[in-house]
């Protein structure tokens, strides 16, 4: 008896001193990313340090809840739209871009608001560039943001902290956004998720917006192959125009390279570089490195092209226009873009089958700038500016 209860009492004291289910993804998660993220370098993220940072908190989770909570939680060491998870809870933040409206900066102790994404619920709701945000949910908006700043970092740069602002005003999606702004010298609130945001379910959208003049906008569909279709039947229809608006503001959800070539291909009639890639093999200490073409494809369009990109501009969106830039086949106008990084992988935890997408390929111009740092030759402060510069080149007005 006596040792069949000493069998009993080790093989308890054993098992309590086992890693949980949760503590074995927690080092599976940090293993994946210090094997195969591509921007720790870059973004100057201490792998070891930041998995100290959560390494008590995940000894505190009980549940499965708990667990997404304190990945959502680290992901933003990483403060980029890139890095994200294929679940989330009731409560979860939106991620950005897709899920976000408006673009807030901080300018010294203030945060003012600078775009707004045409035919959202930001901008139905009445909120304008310029407005000086006071609270967002009837709290101080600095503590807030502080909530999606990277915690291992003791410098924070600008790039973490324009994410966490717009983390924050993206809201989460179990609570409705209230955004109080100064007006005047008082304070008025608006709700921006009363009002119900445009939605597009064509791939695209064409029209003639002068005898002269096409414009082509394409709805967040780079990831559908079915697009390729789509655009070449629309640009066929506009050939014969002297300059083409080819709209990439409303593209923040990605897409993939087959569909990116197949529009640049209508844009050239020669073999030509449009982006680079490069990748670290870790094990070896050596990196990869090639260069991506587009090649040309049915009958080239003629005219003077201008794409328009915005800060809903992400990934494949952005890889467009570095390439129409590339190319030398278009003016690229518009404010910053999403500046979403590198080329994705996607990974799956053993333990909790929680999947997760991490930049694994580093991406950059041909002329060697990071895609993510590319400026358009035209930078404009929002969208109205982009249009009234586009409006100016066509002479649409």
């Amino acid at each position: 008896m006596k040792k069949a209860f000493l069998l009993v009492l080790l093989l308890s004291v054993g098992i309590s001193f086992g890693q949980t289910k949760y503590e074995k993804d927690f080092d599976e998660f940090w293993s994946d990313i210090e094997a195969n993220y591509g921007y720790l370098d870059q973004q100057k993220i201490d792998c070891k340090k930041a998995k100290a940072v959560y390494a008590d908190k995940i000894r505190e989770v009980k549940t499965r809840e708990e667990f997404v909570r304190l990945l959502e939680n680290m992901l933003s060491e990483f403060h980029n739209g890139h890095v994200s998870l294929n679940t989330n809870l009731s409560s979860s933040n939106r991620i950005v871009p897709t899920g976000s409206d408006i673009w807030i900066e901080k300018s010294g102790v203030d945060f003012i608001i600078k775009d707004l994404r045409k035919g959202s619920s930001a901008e139905k709701s009445g909120l304008k560039i310029g407005m000086k945000v006071a609270k967002f949910n009837d709290l101080e908006v600095a503590p807030q943001v502080q909530h999606f700043l990277p915690k291992a970092e003791t410098s924070i740069d600008s790039d973490a902290t324009q994410y966490a602002i717009s983390m924050l005003f993206a809201g989460t999606h179990d609570k409705p956004r209230k955004i109080s702004v100064l007006e005047n010298g008082s304070v008025k609130d608006y709700f921006p998720d009363s009002f119900k945001r445009d939605e597009t379910i064509s791939l695209l959208e064409s029209k003639l917006v002068k005898p002269n003049v096409g414009y082509i906008k394409i709805n967040n569909s780079l990831g559908n192959n079915a697009l390729i279709a789509a655009f070449d039947s629309a640009l066929d229809e506009l050939a014969y125009t002297k300059f083409l608006i080819l709209d990439l503001t409303e593209t923040p959800g990605g897409g993939n390279t087959t569909v990116a070539r197949a529009i640049m291909g209508r844009f050239t009639t020669d073999k030509k570089p449009y982006q680079q890639h490069e990748f670290d093999e870790k094990e070896f200490d050596t990196k990869r490195s090639w260069i991506e073409y587009v090649t040309p494809r049915k009958s080239r369009y003629q005219g003077k092209v201008y794409i328009l990109v915005s800060h809903w501009t992400g990934s494949m969106g952005e890889g467009l226009a570095i390439g129409f830039d590339a190319m030398k086949a278009a003016e690229i106008i518009g404010t910053q873009m999403a500046g979403l990084i590198g080329a994705i992988s996607n990974f799956r935890l053993s333990e909790t089958n929680i999947g997760y997408q991490i930049p694994t390929e580093r991406l950059y111009h041909v002329n060697g700038t990071p895609r993510e740092d590319f400026k358009p030759k035209i930078l404009t402060s929002d969208t109205d500016a982009t249009w009234r510069e586009v409006r100016k080149r066509t002479k649409i007005d």
